[in-house]
């Protein structure tokens, strides 16, 4: 079951009066159509832009927003906006990685920089390390703190790199429970601050995974991220397209 009709079946349940129409267009924002309108959205713009880019992040505000004229109990009860929309802490102030903005540009791809620096999302299916099941770790493109193990990712067919649990160097967004469960939490670098993804307590829909056991999904920008194999070959870097780039479609 899709993440966000998971939590409309969850919020329904404690208000009866929301309506079938805000179930019918989160039913379409699920799963293989919601990437595939990303994708799609995304390469008629043919930009990586935060800001002319369909994100994620977006296709959930654009959902609330749609519901929510579609019923008046929608909008009492306060349904949280994304998590990066929520969470206005610096990107710098606190961490111990710390450069000019002109430094990052330098040191980062543009896509790295639009991620890791301005909280962007990348297109799904756009990064290599999503088909990336070697045995190593994950580290931060930004400043190389360890991130994620492989033993963790799993495949949720969302189009971005999942984990079940994530290592230390990750920062978890602290909010209330209603954000958690509905919207996701932001990730980030907790020696950077930059930008990576999005937590969901999800996880138990994916029976069969390590996101099973954990109950969360770490849903993270490849770009944010580079792979580096326990056997010493050379490092993947997330900002990599795949040679062969699968969109899913409509069906």
């Amino acid at each position: 079951m899709p993440y966000s009709l998971y939590c409309q079946i969850q919020v329904s349940l404690c208000f009866p009066m929301i309506s079938l129409l805000r179930l019918l267009l989160l039913v379409f924002a699920s799963g293989r159509h919601a990437d595939a309108w990303i994708g799609s959205m995304n390469m008629k713009q043919g930009t990586h832009s935060p800001a002319g880019e369909f994100s994620r992040r977006q296709v959930f505000q654009k959902i609330q927003g749609a519901s929510a004229a579609a019923s008046v109990v929608s909008i009492s009860t306060g349904m949280p906006r994304s998590a990066s929309a929520e969470n206005t802490k610096s990107r710098s102030e606190g961490y111990a990685v710390r450069k000019s903005e002109a430094e990052w540009k330098a040191a980062l791809s543009q896509r790295q920089y639009e991620i890791l620096r301005e909280g962007g999302t990348e297109r799904p299916h756009t990064s290599i390390l999503e088909w990336e099941d070697r045995t190593g770790t994950f580290f931060c493109a930004g400043c190389g703190t360890a991130l994620f193990e492989s033993e963790a990712k799993f495949h949720s067919g969302t189009g971005w790199p999942s984990f079940a649990t994530a290592l230390d160097g990750v920062e978890v967004e602290q909010t209330n429970a209603l954000q958690a469960n509905l919207g996701g939490s932001e990730l980030r670098c907790k020696t950077c601050g930059g930008h990576l993804g999005d937590v969901f307590r999800d996880g138990w829909i994916f029976q069969g995974t390590p996101a099973a056991v954990s109950g969360k999904r770490f849903c993270i920008d490849g770009s944010a991220l580079v792979f580096k194999p326990s056997d010493g070959s050379d490092p993947v870097v997330g900002d990599t397209y795949p040679d062969k780039p699968s969109w899913p479609e409509f069906s």
